[in-house]
């Protein structure tokens, strides 16, 4: 066997593996309560002249990390949003069958950083012409999407959509979803900060550092730490 053949089949045996576990780091049941800690993390109180935006643009986990360090940005939860069921565990949302998608939700100082900076943001961190996937991550809860409290602020997600699509950053269309805010659920508090708790991870290592790091490329302006 050749060396080229060698890394090959390394590469497929890792590209497949991550296809079957990608963003899923199941929990054991039996150990939950004292290895994790799966109750649902607590929402910020949003202060005077805040303000909030939500995104799902695949995997939480790198997302989260991306949105946390620009500039005028003082929090990121890592939640659920779309979907029907109230509350959802991720173990549900992975089922595919909820309707929800891994989303993030910023809370940030318009006076600082506006929602345009921060949608051009939310493209730079993810492939927003992947339709209900992320990479190796496959499903309608990886799809792209923004969600809007306003008519302003559908009309700036559209625009952003078209400065995107303009860009000459991918070959395909922009098929991010554009839809209006209804309710996002904070997910479990292991999932909070888990790009930052988690550096040896496989798929923190080969999936999320290389998009955390296009995304700190194409922001370098506005990035706070």
């Amino acid at each position: 066997m050749t060396q080229k053949t060698f890394l090959l089949l390394v590469g497929w045996l890792i590209v497949g593996t991550l296809s079957f576990t990608g963003c899923r780091q199941r929990t054991d049941a039996s150990k939950a309560s004292t290895a994790i800690d799966v109750s649902p993390a607590k929402l910020p109180t949003l202060q005077p002249g805040e303000s909030v935006a939500t995104f799902a643009g695949g995997c939480f986990w790198a997302v989260q990390e991306e949105m946390r360090v620009l500039k005028g940005v003082r929090a990121v939860i890592s939640g659920y949003a779309g979907g029907d069921l109230a509350f959802p565990t991720y173990e549900q949302v992975g089922t595919d069958q909820t309707g929800h998608a891994e989303a993030v939700q910023v809370y940030y100082n318009p006076a600082v950083i506006s929602y345009d900076v921060l949608l051009d943001a939310f493209f730079a961190g993810h492939d927003a012409t992947q339709l209900n996937r992320q990479g190796p991550d496959i499903g309608k809860h990886y799809r792209s999407a923004v969600f809007y409290r306003t008519p302003q602020e559908k009309a700036r997600i559209n625009a952003a959509i078209q400065r995107e699509n303009a860009s000459g950053h991918h070959q395909g269309r922009v098929v991010t979803q554009v839809v209006p805010f209804v309710a996002f659920y904070p997910a479990e508090t292991y999932h909070q900060d888990y790009y930052r708790h988690n550096p040896y991870n496989m798929y923190i290592h080969l999936v999320s550092e290389p998009k955390v790091a296009t995304f700190r490329e194409r922001m370098e302006t506005w990035l706070g730490e």
